[in-house]
């Protein structure tokens, strides 16, 4: 048997070229870093402290905004407030607990997830999973796998847990390279993160954090969960294609063929079911239900009188449709994952629907109290005002270089994708640059809407290779079931050709999406925002 030059490296030689030393660099500058709850109270009291200095400076900025503007100062200027003093500790004991409670992305989070914890516990999504990829051809099966990891984004870890190790048993079915089934999966799961056909808690989650910081510009600026909904319907299909041309056209001829010898477990053993006449029937009622769902909330909001219209201007923007879109998502996931529970026999009762959501909420113990500590992070940055000031200096900056056009988006998505490879948390991570970056680039005319789609194709494409992304441990645990030596580095070496493709052709696609053939990002999602208005 003729094996692989890189086979017959030693590991010294494999770690020796400079893409091995950066992969170290970039593990050991993230081991650096506290975990996100401890990094978001450090940065808290950062805060409490520079505002203490700044504001003995008196440092201030021109305001922006326009004469008789909600929040706007007679003196049309904008000062660092302390809370460095007797006042600003008084304001931060009695604000702990509403700024916890009030901080937007928590309510709306558990809530969807109270629905996606019912279809996810009855069998519902996991059984949707494996129809889709296992009735795939084998011609079609590498884009179906990708397809089918972007929409397990809806469910949150589903993907993870299920679709991945169960891509890598499909390809090894079909005499293909386990891994490349593994590689396209992860890419599915995790570098198409954002893109999605229905809305998920992802998109609640970003959107308020969003919205909070937008009021730092405009108090009364709504940023709702679907937002971006246009854009990322299309980027599903894009970034599905994309992950398939990679995997068969890269990945797979450079794994080459496949030894069973290089597993750690006996394969042979691995059983991979179909679903069965039940689960199907069950899968088929389920989508009834959940095509009926979908048109009793039409009735609500497409007829010209719908109930959940605007109530003074009849229209979509601002109706209570899009505000309680969070509501829907409950609904049009709990009740086709109780259908499918109820013929399957996984739910029986109201007892059942009650433990599934009960697990989920256990399971989310962890963002809780990391919201905990953001939200007082996001409450002191706002504040301080240092969000403000920081964002008009940068788009001053940004101006004076001549950087205040499209172009500047290129920037901010690469900026995106290196902080995201040490912060893997896309919550973590966007509630700390969100504050900074979107009043920024607000300023310089672009809307909250396309500022936080952006963010998410940067959030997204770097997960892949990024050794601080929650998950990255149990793929590796997944790929080493079929090769027994694996390491980090060829895992990331394995991926990087996603993460390269999936910025450029993602960028690309937001570009003529946005610039070029001006189309909204989502309902009623405007591209450019006027700071003067």
């Amino acid at each position: 048997m003729i094996s692989n030059q890189t086979d017959k490296q030693s590991p010294n030689e494999q770690n020796s070229g400079w893409f091995s030393r950066f992969l170290v660099t970039v593990e050991w500058l993230g081991n650096l870093l506290p975990h996100p709850i401890t990094l978001f109270a450090l940065l808290a009291l950062f805060i409490v402290i520079l505002s203490g200095i700044l504001g003995y400076f008196d440092i201030a900025v021109a305001d922006p905004r326009p004469l008789g503007a909600k929040g706007r100062d007679a003196d049309g200027m904008i000062e660092v407030i302390s809370l460095f003093n007797a006042e600003g500790l008084q304001r931060i004991v009695t604000g702990l607990v509403t700024n916890f409670t009030g901080f937007a992305p928590l309510g709306t989070v558990l809530v969807a997830l109270l629905g996606v914890s019912v279809a996810e516990h009855s069998g519902l999504l996991s059984t949707a999973m494996r129809a889709m990829v296992m009735n795939a051809s084998r011609r079609m099966v590498t884009v179906t796998v990708v397809l089918a990891g972007i929409l397990s984004n809806t469910a949150s870890e589903l993907g993870y847990v299920v679709l991945i190790p169960l891509a890598a048993m499909i390809f090894h079915s079909l005499g293909r390279h386990p891994l490349a089934g593994l590689a396209a999966a992860f890419a599915g799961v995790s570098g198409g993160y954002s893109a999605n056909l229905l809305l998920g808690t992802v998109d609640p989650l970003l959107s308020g954090i969003t919205e909070s910081a937008a009021h730092m510009i405009s108090p009364e600026y709504v940023v709702g969960p679907e937002v971006n909904w246009y854009f990322m319907i299309v980027s599903t299909f894009v970034v599905a294609a994309m992950g398939a041309l990679v995997t068969e056209k890269i990945v797979e001829p450079r794994l080459g063929t496949y030894d069973p010898s290089e597993a750690s477990v006996e394969l042979e053993k691995q059983e991979m079911t179909a679903p069965t006449d039940k689960e199907k029937f069950a899968l088929k009622m389920a989508g009834v239900s959940f095509v009926a769902v979908c048109i009793l909330l039409a009735l609500t909001i497409v007829p010209e009188n719908g109930i959940l219209r605007h109530p003074e201007t009849g229209a979509v923007a601002g109706s209570p449709f899009l505000k309680g879109i969070v509501a829907f998502i409950f609904v049009t996931f709990a009740v086709p994952g109780f259908v499918y529970g109820r013929i399957t026999g996984t739910m029986k009762n109201d007892k059942d629907i009650i433990n599934a959501m009960s697990k989920s909420m256990g399971s989310m113990g962890l963002y809780i109290t990391l919201v905990f500590f953001a939200a007082q992070f996001v409450a002191f940055f706002k504040w301080t005002n240092l969000g403000t000031v920081l964002a008009v200096k940068g788009a001053s900056l940004l101006t004076a270089l001549g950087l205040d056009g499209p172009e500047v988006f290129i920037l901010f998505i690469l900026m995106c994708g290196v902080v995201n490879l040490s912060l893997g948390s896309a919550s973590a991570q966007w509630a700390v640059t969100a504050p900074i970056f979107v009043p920024m680039l607000m300023l310089i005319g672009y809307s909250p809407e396309v500022i936080q789609a952006a963010y998410r194709i940067g959030d997204s494409v770097t997960n892949v290779i990024s050794p601080m992304m929650s998950y990255f441990g149990l793929i590796l645990a997944i790929a080493a079931r079929y090769k027994k030596d694996l390491g980090m580095g060829t895992l990331i070496a394995t991926m990087l050709p996603y993460s390269i493709t999936f910025f450029i052709g993602w960028t690309l696609l937001f570009y003529i999406w946005v610039f070029l053939l001006g189309l909204p990002v989502g309902p009623e999602s405007p591209t450019f925002y006027n700071a003067g208005s």
